[in-house]
């Protein structure tokens, strides 16, 4: 007689690695999932930045960062210089997921990588940053210059992830070790690593700073161009449906201040949540071995704990 558990185990494997290979291309840019760059981080010689049990693994580890990335963007393109320099030079809009697959590549690396790996993609961002220079109008009329390295757009960008992953796993994920102050502190190190020399480094720097600028915010033409690109992004059309639950879950935890910058309506948050959170619940059950990049980083660290003692 078969065992009842290989046939219902097998085709739960194969939806998981299709849902596994699917996702991840989506947001690597590559059409297996898993990039070279990504099988790269077993090799190094130390834990990285940060490592196992630390704030950053466990939030960037979970799949509301799904969410948070939607809420960055969504947050990033309330400042008028920083979508300026998105919007005349990235091919956000010819090629959104190439831009996606860049982002996706320098938060991994950072995070699960060795120092030496997080510290060659920093040189790669702040390479790409020393070319994106023009100017802006904040919706006044008057053009401003703006480099892409300069020390308010480096924090903004750099403050607008770092609340929308925590805003995210708080709502959908739960406790971070060290709490909120710990990943802030953490993460602080990444912003460091890309010119940035005064990053926000607990919960309450990064709520004043978020006080601070909101002068400096505004909703322009770019502004509603990128918020009309986000509701309805070029995705697969299989993709489509889990994407808009989770921009609506994306949106459900924006400070007011920036949704009603955006133009969103209050629509309340109970029901957006709960589809985010259902959908979430289900992609960690079909991808509970958890993202590649962490696997390949624990074989490193397993081979240098091996060397150690033997």
């Amino acid at each position: 007689m078969p065992d009842l558990r290989s046939l219902v185990s097998a085709p739960r494997r194969a939806l998981s690695a299709r849902v596994g290979a699917g996702l991840r291309g989506i947001v690597s840019g590559d059409a297996t999932g898993t990039p070279q760059w990504v099988l790269d981080m077993k090799d190094g010689d130390d834990e990285g930045y940060f490592g196992p049990g630390s704030a950053v693994w466990a939030v960037h580890g979970d799949l509301a960062t799904l969410v948070g990335g939607i809420r960055a963007l969504l947050v990033q393109a309330l400042h008028p210089a920083a979508i300026a320099g998105v919007d005349q030079h990235s091919t956000y809009r010819a090629d959104p997921l190439a831009r996606l697959a860049g982002t996706t590549r320098w938060l991994t690396v950072t995070t699960f990588g060795s120092r030496a790996a997080a510290d060659r993609e920093a040189a790669r961002v702040r390479g790409m940053h020393r070319k994106v220079r023009g100017t802006y109008d904040a919706g006044d009329g008057v053009e401003r210059p703006y480099r892409a390295d300069e020390e308010r757009l480096l924090l903004w960008v750099h403050a607008a992830f770092t609340d929308s992953f925590l805003a995210a796993h708080e709502v959908f994920a739960g406790d971070i070790p060290g709490g909120a102050d710990a990943y802030v502190g953490q993460w602080a190190t990444a912003a460091e690593l890309v010119g940035a020399t005064a990053p926000p480094r607990s919960r309450a720097d990064l709520d004043a700073y978020m006080a601070d600028v909101g002068g400096d915010l505004a909703a322009t033409e770019v502004t509603r161009r990128t918020l009309e690109f986000l509701r309805r992004p070029p995705l697969p059309v299989a993709a489509r449906a889990g994407y808009a639950v989770l921009l609506a879950g994306a949106v459900s935890t924006l400070r007011p201040e920036h949704r009603e910058l955006l133009g969103l309506p209050d629509g309340g948050v109970r029901v957006p949540r709960a589809a985010t959170g259902a959908l979430l619940t289900t992609l960690r059950t079909l991808l509970s071995d958890g993202p590649p990049a962490a696997g390949a980083a624990r074989r490193r660290l397993e081979r240098l704990e091996g060397a150690t003692s033997s």
